[in-house]
């Protein structure tokens, strides 16, 4: 498993990173998952107190035990909950970024967390609040590194240069390439893009078919149109998986690729299609059949 720079930070995260949100509630499942991914040289774990109401972030905790050492723990902030209380409210209040750090490193059963993220935020969010409490979490030693989980340009635009973040999460995929827009940007701030959506909920994967049945469309594609582009991209790179992965990859901004797994099978899938990742070196059929889109709102 190959490893990438994390921005300028002494970070360097595997290419593949399981994404804990897919991860089961059972720690039996869980661990099984987590510990096939340690042994497969994923080092990168993506949460967020939010998943499960804290109750992700306490089974990865509880499963990386002694290997906590092994794994780079990134989660997120922002999304706030009360006990009994349906729903969630958004707070990047520095107080409150304050207090959620703690629970998560309570439940993560560690004294630091490797990448913090805001997990999301507006034009209008207090940023200088939010930079001097990311800062100064750095310079307590309770984080290494921050970033943020964001589609928003004009948040980037605001967040990126007033701060030393090394990270970007975005929504990126063939099937969504909006992003390919600021990688630039992003990359001459100094940080990396980890990316979801990668595999496009299953649909860049070798059960294109089958998921096809599950879906009425595709961000801004309808069903025929997706239909037709994932049949001719099928025609000429015949493992969709490998060239899922590979799309991503091939991007230098793009530090690593988040991939969910809820099984041992799906996590098997997911590394034999990384296996042939080096093997897809043209990407120019797949820029043509593919909608080269840009971001329309929050520019």
């Amino acid at each position: 498993m190959k490893k990438r720079q994390l921005g300028s930070s002494n970070l360097f995260i595997s290419e593949i990173s399981l994404g804990g949100m897919s991860l089961s509630t059972n720690k039996n499942n869980a661990a099984a998952i987590i510990d096939m991914a340690l042994d497969a040289g994923i080092n990168y774990i993506d949460t967020a107190d939010l998943y499960d109401f804290g109750a992700n972030e306490q089974i990865i905790g509880t499963v990386l035990g002694k290997r906590r050492q092994d794994m780079i723990v990134a989660t997120k902030v922002g999304n706030r909950w009360s006990q009994g209380v349906d729903g969630w409210h958004w707070d990047a209040s520095p107080t409150y970024i304050k207090e959620a750090v703690h629970q998560s490193l309570k439940r993560l059963g560690t004294d630091y967390i490797d990448v913090y993220q805001l997990h999301g935020g507006t034009i209008e969010d207090d940023w200088d609040g939010i930079i001097d409490t990311f800062e100064n979490l750095k310079k307590d030693g309770v984080i290494r590194e921050y970033g943020i989980s964001s589609i928003r340009p004009n948040v980037l635009k605001r967040f990126l240069p007033a701060s030393s973040a090394k990270s970007v999460m975005m929504q990126y995929s063939a099937l969504d390439r909006r992003p390919e827009e600021w990688l630039d940007f992003i990359a001459s701030e100094g940080a990396s893009v980890v990316t979801r959506g990668t595999v496009a909920k299953g649909l860049l994967t070798n059960t294109w078919k089958e998921r096809l049945q599950r879906v009425n469309g595709y961000q801004t594609y309808t069903l025929d149109e997706l239909t037709m582009t994932l049949t001719d991209l099928a025609k000429h790179y015949e493992d969709l998986h490998a060239l899922g992965l590979a799309f991503n990859l091939k991007e230098p901004t793009i530090a690593s690729t988040v991939i969910g797994a809820s099984s041992q099978e799906q996590l098997v899938q997911t590394l034999t299609a990384y296996e042939k990742v080096n093997s897809i070196t043209n990407f120019d059929v797949a820029n043509t059949l593919t909608k080269a889109e840009q971001y329309a709102d929050h520019r």
